[in-house]
């Protein structure tokens, strides 16, 4: 007879692991006990030798589905007196985290139950069980126990109360336990339970705007084949040409409208439901206000039980509940209000949501996950860290925002927050990171921003950390890429970054874009980058391609086409570029697509951010064509005057775009190999890291892994964080972290 002490660590609470260590021990003929910690969960148990050892050895390898193993430890202690196995209470530690599994789609399980007219909880929207439901927003603090979530106001009947306390039910300690006596309803107008579902059918049949709030805020739906309704959630939002997501029922609802890979299936009916990235089919029966000038399509799938009672044969867009440029809407009131201009009819719920999540987007490249925002369904996962440090709070950029708090070895990123451009997002930011603190009991001792001093989240920082007396650390943005996917893949060694995105404050207060960099996590240095050219107005240049395409061809020394600009935009244009007023120097690989694409007539103004190069990866996309477009090289600089010059040549012959989109792509794959090599002569390096919101353009990334693998260089792609400004904020904590490390280490003690 032996006993053993078992604690173990990871996302191991709301994920059924104390009933399957219950079930475990019981199989195994073990006494003892399990119960919840704020770091944890911890285990004894006592019997054989060999029952002991299996059971250790099957909790390590084959835990519950949900369950995410960090560590698992093992010590001898005393044998007890136990007569059975138990599941004891939870015990919270002021001091101790753990982390929290994010919200995880309704499983199959509850679907049979969902649509089972003999089942209690029949076509009831707020089924769930321990292997589903809401988890992240609904938690206000730990350990993960129902009164520290938003359902502690729900009072579990006499039935579901039994489920919650029998360990071999499924609903064992599933905190949002409820069922239609005793749970949250939903409400559209007067109406309620399912009278409320079928009238919000029937207000979508018809061509409504309704607004629906789900796990982490509201959406505004409409049917995705009715013109007008499109039209409608579009003009009321004021969202340009900036693409719908779609929800369809499954993968049968989305296969007439979409091509659907493996790989892309397997993420469509994953846990985590993101918007997955399809490449469109040609059905006239969808509305061609989906996703205007643009070949993909953002469909999910059903991800609530609530969307699984709405959707029917038509998909339905699924676009965030928010005004433009704010974040989403999460509560039933605000909702009411803000939303009123935009909605035709609600369709709300009682269960409120502590906190925002909107929903992922990904898509599928080089048969894995490329993340374009990681949101719902991921955060708060944490990122691995190769080490512990202490612990530091990230605040990223202003695009794509999120922050990164780190602890120990896990670095927590937050859900995306949208863009910091107003009081409302920063708002947003706020609640957001005090859900953080107060979740991973994290109290940053260090603050990490950019160097930009426009930046919403730097001012706040810097605020932030003279109330709090921290020390400020201010990373540089293309750094902090490079330092995110070197974290993400646990690399310690210096590494060539090739980092293309749109803006980025340099260290020599130019605007930064196309940078070829070579670093660690402890330091970089900028090997090579592309040539400065004015950037005419500031961000007054990035809704105006035409703009940033005649600043480079005046760079240049090339004439300016007609059809670029009117004679007054001309002449007023040439005139700033002259004299220099209102132009900082870019070097910004996202303009220049913006610049080219202008050029060959793609657009010359945009209504959201990359709508040019998006509609430029378009027009490439399966065209072979290479016409030999080449950058030039002085120095530590490449020049794109070849490209342009090459270009109007090109244009004059009557060459089709689609053919010079392409030898675009192909030149800007070929300067990226010709740089690295570069670099390789001059560090020995042969690992290449490529970051930036460019490399969200999967034509590009495919032909640059490509031309680099042939030539022996290994690429690092991310995996886990956005390229874009979304995965910032993890590049800025491991490099600030580091920062802090070494001044701390060079201080004599007192």
């Amino acid at each position: 007879m032996i006993r053993r002490r078992i604690f173990v660590k990871g996302i191991v609470q709301g994920v059924g692991f104390r009933p399957f260590v219950y079930s475990l021990a019981s199989r195994h003929a073990l006494t003892g006990f399990v119960g919840n910690n704020s770091s944890g969960v911890f285990i004894e148990i006592q019997g054989s030798e060999n029952a002991a050892r299996a059971f250790v050895d099957e909790l390590r390898h084959s835990p519950p589905p949900l369950a995410m193993i960090d560590s698992l430890s093992v010590a001898d202690m005393p044998v007890g007196q136990d007569a059975a196995f138990v599941i004891v209470e939870s015990e919270a530690q002021p001091a101790a985290s753990t982390p929290i599994s994010p919200d995880i789609a309704v499983c199959s399980d509850c679907l049979r139950e969902l649509f089972d007219p003999a089942d209690r909880r029949y076509r009831y929207p707020f089924i769930n069980c321990t292997n589903c439901g809401p988890r992240f927003t609904i938690i206000q603090d730990i350990p993960y126990d129902r009164l520290f979530t938003t359902m502690r106001v729900f009072p579990m009947c006499a039935a579901c109360e039994a489920e919650y306390h029998d360990p071999s039910n499924r609903r064992f300690h599933a905190q949002p336990n409820a069922c239609p006596d005793c749970g949250p309803q939903v409400s559209f107008g007067s109406l309620t339970r399912d009278a409320a579902i079928q009238a919000a059918i029937e207000s979508l049949r018809g061509g409504a705007i309704v607004a629906i709030k789900g796990i982490g805020g509201f959406h505004l739906a409409c049917d995705a084949i009715n013109d007008d309704a499109v039209r409608a959630l579009r003009e009321r939002k004021g969202r340009g040409a900036k693409p719908f997501a779609l929800m369809a029922r499954d993968l049968d609802g989305i296969a007439p409208y979409a091509h659907i890979a493996e790989d892309e299936a397997h993420l469509l009916t994953s846990k985590e439901r993101p918007i997955v990235l399809l490449r469109s089919r040609d059905n006239p029966a969808l509305s061609a206000l989906i996703a205007p000038g643009n070949k993909y399509l953002g469909f999910l799938l059903p991800y609530t039980p609530v969307h699984h009672l709405l959707l029917g044969e038509t998909p339905l867009v699924m676009t965030s509940g928010n005004l433009s440029d704010e974040p989403i809407v999460k509560d039933n009131d605000d909702a009411l209000t803000r939303l009123a201009p935009l909605a035709d009819a609600f369709l709300i719920h009682n269960r409120d949501i502590h906190v925002v999540c909107d929903d992922s987007v990904t898509r599928v490249f080089e048969a894995r996950e490329l993340p374009i925002r990681r949101s719902r369904g991921y955060s708060p996962m944490p990122v691995k860290l190769p080490r512990d440090g202490p612990c530091v709070l990230a605040v990223g950029g202003e695009l794509k925002s999120t922050f990164c708090l780190t602890r120990g070895d896990n670095a927590y990123m937050s859900q995306h927050i949208g863009d910091m451009e107003n009081l409302e997002t920063l708002a947003a930011f706020e609640h957001a990171f005090a859900h953080f603190r107060a979740l991973f009991r994290a109290e940053p001792e260090a603050l990490i921003c950019d160097l930009h001093p426009n930046y919403l989240s730097t001012r706040w920082g810097i605020a932030y950390a003279a109330e709090k007396k921290l020390p400020l650390i201010r990373v540089q943005h293309h750094y902090a890429h490079l330092a995110s996917v070197i974290a993400e893949h646990s690399r310690e060694q210096r590494t060539i970054g090739v980092i293309f995105d749109g803006t980025g404050y340099g260290t020599d207060g130019a605007i930064w874009g196309g940078e070829i960099l070579c670093g660690n996590l402890d330091s970089f240095d900028r090997l090579l980058h592309l040539k400065y050219v004015p950037l005419p107005g500031g961000d007054a240049s990035v809704k105006k391609p035409n703009r940033m395409a005649l600043a480079h061809l005046w760079a240049a020394g090339l004439d300016w086409p007609e059809s670029l600009a009117s004679p007054v935009e001309a002449r007023v244009l040439r005139r700033q570029l002259e004299t220099g007023t209102n132009c900082v120097p870019t070097s910004s690989v996202g303009r220049l697509f913006d610049a080219f694409a202008a050029l060959i007539g793609v657009r010359h103004s945009v209504t959201y951010e990359a709508q040019a190069a998006i509609e430029m990866e378009a027009l490439a996309e399966g065209v072979t064509a290479d016409r030999g477009y080449r950058f030039s090289f002085d120095g530590d600089t490449f020049d794109p005057a070849p490209v342009f010059r090459s270009a109007l040549e090109d244009l004059r012959r009557g060459v089709p775009a689609p053919e010079m989109a392409a030898s675009f792509h192909h030149a800007v794959a070929k300067l990226i190999l010709q740089c690295c090599e570069i670099a390789r002569q001059r560090t020995g390096i042969a690992t290449v890291a490529l970051s930036g919101g460019v490399f969200q353009n999967t034509t590009l990334l495919g032909l640059a892994s490509a031309e680099l693998a042939k030539e022996a260089f290994e690429v690092l792609k991310h995996r886990k964080v956005p390229p874009n400004d979304g995965g910032l904020a993890l590049g800025q904590a491991v490099a600030g972290r580091h920062v802090l490390a070494a001044v701390s280490l060079a201080s004599p003690p007192p």
